[in-house]
């Protein structure tokens, strides 16, 4: 800064924004304890409880024994830098789980990982062109495939 003059404008519009932010982070922050409250006292047990999120079930099994056999020989092993993948078994799983039921990634059951890695490694493999060889190779081309940011 060149000069004291522009330095002090600095410093207050600095001032300016501090203050707001600390004002919208203190609403935030009183509002979540209302929310808390509210849930913690009074009422029944059913009201008190968190909202219930209702997870589809899948079609059948997610992958069966030969769908497996017949996709492993297409997906590499090892990825070419850092840690090694997760079971790619699960993940595909996880994958089909949400093209066949239409549901968002967020409510895809734990037993196939989390959902942002299931969700990642989707984008990778499309990105590759491995989801059309492997949906070719499992005969599913018309199953239209999990939603993502592009579509």
């Amino acid at each position: 800064m060149a000069g004291p003059v522009e330095q002090r404008n600095f410093r207050f519009g600095w001032s300016v924004w501090r203050r707001a932010h600390q004002a919208v982070a203190a609403r935030c922050k009183k509002a979540s304890r209302a929310v808390r409250h509210g849930l913690c006292e009074g009422g029944s047990s059913e009201e008190r409880t968190a909202p219930k999120v209702s997870v589809l079930p899948p079609e059948g099994e997610p992958l069966t024994d030969e769908e497996w056999e017949i996709v492993e020989p297409l997906i590499p092993h090892k990825p070419p830098t850092g840690r090694p993948y997760l079971d790619h078994r699960s993940v595909l799983g996880g994958i089909l789980w949400v093209a066949r039921t239409g549901s968002s990634w967020r409510e895809m059951p734990e037993e196939f990982g989390k959902w942002e890695t299931v969700y990642r490694r989707y984008e990778l493999w499309v990105k590759q062109g491995l989801w059309e060889r492997m949906l070719q190779a499992l005969g599913e081309e018309e199953v239209p495939g999990p939603t993502t940011k592009e579509s």
